[in-house]
């Protein structure tokens, strides 16, 4: 593998509430030849509310976006800085953010190769195949220091991983964009469904999603889409959950609480250093192709 491999783009986004279209934070990183050569970051404003939550994680508000540009006027800027190239993201959850915003404004997606860094990361370190992977835990492994949740940041560390996943493995990033879409060969500890069996080669194949509330289809078929998309489907929320998928919420069920147990126990997690994305069961369609 010669340096001339190692030319990317990594980028990281920050959202305002659990809809991964009100993107309030971008962070990019530019790699040429396995060196940083440039960043660039900017506030977004989602035109969208805050979730408390999502404050509490990145320190973000509604008064450090007013003045910020919405995506639409940013969109010259990303096509200029992504066009082309071959953009890493630590899982799923950036590309989806992305897909989901761009729609929202029906603005032209962006036109890269998305590379998911998490997969390059769990091919490389086996011990990441069956344990934690999110950013923070692949960082602080490899003795990368980062401020967690600043987009900028975790957009700098991820490049970084996937630099040092590339000098060890000896494989470049244009190959990696083939091998990271094929299936972690990963044990799964409960039973498969008789019915429906995980697709191993599904690109969502090695997350962990559990359902909470009342969705619009029935949960045997989400649990299907899940599953043809290579996800294992529990039934509760645990250290092993990397998904969570919030469908309506039945208030006489919440003993007085604005959220279920589940979504509860899920934040509380990710309190303790676990990375366990909350999304809406929009956000679950668009993750596995259904619009």
């Amino acid at each position: 593998m010669s340096t001339t491999d190692l030319t990317f783009n990594s980028i990281d986004v920050e959202t305002a509430n659990s809809d991964l279209a009100s993107i309030c934070q971008i962070g990019i990183v530019h790699v040429v030849a396995g060196n940083i050569v440039d960043t660039w970051k900017t506030y977004v404003n989602p035109e969208d509310w805050f979730d408390p939550r999502n404050i509490g994680i990145h320190g973000i508000e509604p008064s450090t976006v007013r003045n910020s540009p919405t995506m639409p006027e940013i969109r010259a800027e990303l096509r200029k800085r992504l066009r082309g190239s071959i953009l890493v993201s630590h899982t799923w959850f950036d590309r989806v953010a992305f897909e989901r915003a761009m729609n929202r404004y029906y603005l032209e997606q962006l036109q890269v190769r998305w590379l998911d860094g998490s997969r390059i990361a769990r091919k490389t370190w086996k011990q990441y195949e069956q344990s934690g992977y999110g950013l923070k835990d692949v960082a602080l492994d490899l003795g990368i220091r980062f401020k967690h949740h600043d987009a900028l940041e975790d957009a700098r560390a991820s490049a970084e991983i996937t630099i040092r996943a590339c000098f060890e493995t000896g494989i470049g990033i244009d190959e990696w964009v083939s091998l990271a879409v094929e299936p972690i060969r990963r044990q799964i500890d409960t039973e498969p469904d008789e019915e429906i069996e995980i697709n191993q080669n599904g690109h969502l194949f090695g997350e962990s999603l559990v359902f909470t509330g009342t969705l619009s289809i029935s949960r045997k078929k989400a649990t299907k889409l899940a599953k043809q998309s290579g996800c294992e489907v529990l039934t509760t929320v645990s250290r092993t959950c990397t998904i969570l998928v919030s469908g309506l919420q039945n208030r006489s069920r919440l003993n007085g609480y604005s959220k279920s147990s589940k979504h509860r126990k899920a934040e509380e997690l990710n309190e303790y250093g676990h990375t366990i994305q909350i999304i809406s069961e929009s956000d679950f369609f668009e993750l596995v192709g259904v619009y």
